[in-house]
C-alpha cells in the first residue's frame, strides 16, 4: 500500500513540475518527463505496478489518437501525385538504406525494420508546441503515410516472431487485409453517407454542445477501434490512429475538437507513458561494455538516414524545412521500444543491442528536440531580420 502511495504522488510531482524543469533547462517537456522517471524510478520512487503499466499503454494509444487527429484523411487523398511520389521515393531510401546498412555490418534482419520506422506521436507533440507550420503539415502527411507502413510490418513481424511462417503468419497477415479493406469500405461510406446527408456531422456532433457530445462521439470511436483491434489480435496502436483520423476527416465543423483531445491527453495521460517509459530503463544498463557507444551509433545511423532521404522534399520546404521535416520522423520512440521489446521477447536480439535501442530511442528524442528547437528559433530570428 505505501508503495503504491509513493508512486501515485511521484507521478503527481513529475507531471506538476516537469514543464517547470523544462522552462528552466529551456529543453521541450517530454524528455524531462522520461528523464525524471528514469532517475525516480532508479531510486525507487517508482516501481512496476499492473496499474501503472496500463494507465501508461493507454496514455501510448491515446498519444496515437491524438496524432491520428492531426491527419484529414481527405486531404492525405487530395495530395498531389507529385507529392505521393516523392512520400514513396522517401520511404524506399529508408528501407534500402536499413537493409544495406543491416547487410554490411552483418546485423540481423531485425534491423532491417527496426531503423527505418516512422511515428507520428511524438511529432504531434511538436505541433502543440510550434504550431500549424508546413514543415509539419508536411511530416504529418508523410509520417501518416509511413506510419501506416511501419505498423502494417510491425504486425507482420510481430506475427512472425511469434509463430513463426506458417498458418499463424497467414492468418494474421488475412486479419489485416480484410480490417483494412473494412476501413476502407466504412471510410467511402461514411463519405457518401455525410456528402448526400451533411447534417448528420451536425447532428452527431453539434456546434452548441452542453453535454459534451464531441468527447463522447470520439472516445467511443477510440474504443470500438482499439476493442476492433484486440479482437483480431492487431496491433492496438494502429486501432487508436485511425479512430484520430475519423474526427478531422467527418467532423470538420468542429475545429476546436482535435485540441481540446489533445489538452486532456498532454496533460494526464500522455506524460504517465513517458515515464514509464523512462522507469522501464534501468540505469545500470549504462555500465554494460560498448552499450553508449552503440546506442549513439543507432541514433547517428536512424537521423542521418531521415535527413537525407528528407532532402527529396527541398522544391516544396527549402532545406531548413525539409530537414526540420527528416529531424521530426527522427524519434519513432514507441514504435521502436515496442519493436525491440518484441524482438528481444523472441530472441531475435541480445540484452545488449535491447539495451541500445531503448536508450537510442531516448537518445533520440532527446538530442532531435534540442536541434529542432534550436533551428526553429533561427529561422524565426532570420524571418525577424528580413522583416525588419
Amino acid at each position: 500500500m505505501n508503495d503504491n502511495i509513493t508512486l501515485i504522488l511521484t507521478l503527481s510531482l513529475i507531471i506538476m513540475f516537469s514543464p517547470f524543469f523544462a522552462k528552466f533547462l529551456k529543453l521541450p517537456t517530454t524528455p524531462i518527463e522520461m528523464i525524471l522517471g528514469s532517475l525516480l524510478g532508479y531510486v525507487g520512487f517508482l516501481h512496476d505496478a499492473h496499474l501503472f503499466e496500463i494507465v501508461a499503454e493507454f496514455g501510448f494509444l491515446y498519444l496515437m489518437f491524438i496524432a491520428g487527429t492531426e491527419i484529414n484523411l481527405k486531404k492525405v487523398l487530395n495530395t498531389s501525385p507529385v507529392i505521393m511520389k516523392k512520400v514513396i521515393v522517401y520511404l524506399i531510401f529508408l528501407y534500402a538504406f536499413s537493409i544495406l546498412f543491416a547487410i554490411q555490418f552483418s546485423l540481423g534482419k531485425i534491423f532491417m525494420v527496426l531503423l527505418p520506422l516512422i511515428s507520428v506521436g511524438l511529432v504531434a507533440t511538436l505541433s502543440k508546441e510550434y504550431g500549424k507550420t508546413d514543415w509539419l503539415a508536411m511530416s504529418m502527411t508523410v509520417g501518416g503515410i509511413g506510419e501506416v507502413v511501419s505498423i502494417v510490418i510491425l504486425t507482420i513481424t510481430s506475427a512472425t516472431l511469434t509463430s513463426g511462417v506458417g498458418l499463424g503468419l497467414f492468418q494474421t497477415i488475412m486479419a489485416l487485409l480484410a480490417f483494412l479493406l473494412f476501413m476502407f469500405l466504412l471510410f467511402r461510406s461514411m463519405q457518401l453517407i455525410f456528402w448526400w446527408f451533411p447534417k448528420v456531422s451536425l447532428a452527431l456532433m453539434p456546434h452548441e454542445d452542453n453535454k459534451e457530445q464531441d468527447i463522447r462521439l470520439s472516445m467511443g470511436i477510440f474504443f470500438l477501434l482499439v476493442g476492433a483491434m484486440l479482437y483480431l489480435h492487431l496491433e492496438l496502436a494502429f486501432g487508436a490512429f485511425l479512430a484520430g483520423i475519423f474526427i478531422p476527416t467527418f467532423f470538420e465543423h468542429k475545429h476546436e475538437l482535435p485540441e481540446k483531445l489533445a489538452s486532456y491527453g498532454f496533460g494526464f495521460l500522455i506524460p504517465i507513458f513517458f515515464i514509464h517509459i523512462g522507469s522501464s530503463f534501468n540505469l545500470d544498463a549504462l555500465l554494460i561494455q560498448g552499450l553508449i557507444e552503440k546506442a549513439l551509433v543507432i541514433t547517428l545511423v536512424m537521423i542521418i538516414m531521415r535527413l537525407i532521404a528528407s532532402l527529396v522534399f527541398i522544391k516544396e520546404l527549402g532545406v531548413r524545412d525539409a530537414v526540420l521535416m527528416g529531424l521530426s520522423h527522427s524519434m519513432p520512440l514507441t514504435l521502436l521500444i515496442a519493436m525491440a521489446t518484441l524482438a528481444f521477447n523472441a530472441n531475435s536480439i541480445d540484452k545488449l543491442h535491447y539495451y541500445a535501442f531503448i536508450l537510442a530511442a531516448l537518445f533520440q528524442v532527446i538530442s532531435v528536440m534540442i536541434v529542432i528547437k534550436i533551428i526553429h528559433r533561427y529561422k524565426l530570428q532570420k524571418e525577424l531580420e528580413e522583416t525588419l
